[in-house]
């Protein structure tokens, strides 16, 4: 039997801070399907600090980014209250997290195999591409500190923006045909802190 390919993943790196989190990552997951949602949309902007990107105008997609965005915020609440503790460092340091954005084909069953995973009966979904956020949320503690955090955090997502822009016009080879009249012929997931060794060994493209 065939082995089954690695699905390139790319990395990005996200620095924000409490305030500003969700509007930073909102921003960059839209810009990811913005170039990865084939469906007919109607695109709309999204600001945020300074940036206009574009975003998906699709109440679905919109609402599992909001729910997977929430939980990372969520989780990083948890872990500052524990900064009393020690387990957090102070000033403007941070707590990491990762989201990732995982985009599949449906391809018949193979011969032997018995799952067949969300897809439909004689199907299975095959990952073709994987998009990882390394996300630091930022707790500045004076002016000085926050103009430092401002700073970083446009920087940051300027050079996340320009790093897909890159990616999506480079590497297009393994973009799988659309093979389905199905309005949306790639499946995706947003997963919250995904299991790093979930492929093996991963493919990291940078």
């Amino acid at each position: 039997m065939e082995p089954r390919k690695t699905p390139p993943e790319y990395f990005l790196e996200i620095f924000a801070d409490t305030t500003t989190v969700r509007d930073v990552l909102k921003g960059v997951l839209n810009l990811i399907f913005f170039h990865r949602f084939f469906p007919s949309i109607r695109p709309v902007t999204f600001d945020v600090l300074d940036l206009t990107l574009p975003a998906i105008n699709d109440a679905d997609l919109e609402t599992l980014i909001e729910s997977r965005v929430n939980a990372l915020v969520r989780q990083h609440l948890s872990s500052a209250a524990g900064a009393q503790d020690g387990k957090v460092g102070g000033g403007g340091g941070g707590v990491r997290g990762r989201i990732a954005v995982e985009f599949y084909e449906k391809k018949r069953r193979r011969s032997g195999l018995w799952f067949g995973g969300l897809a439909g009966k004689g199907e299975e979904e095959v990952c073709w591409e994987i998009w990882t956020l390394d996300v630091t949320i930022a707790t500045p503690r004076t002016e000085s500190e926050r103009a430092k955090v401002r700073k970083a955090m446009g920087n940051m997502l300027q050079k996340a923006a320009l790093k897909i822009l890159t990616v999506v016009n480079r590497d297009k080879d393994h973009i799988p045909p659309i093979t389905t009249s199905d309005s949306n012929p790639f499946p995706y997931r947003i997963v919250v802190n995904p299991r790093t060794d979930g492929w093996g060994n991963r493919m990291g493209l940078y």
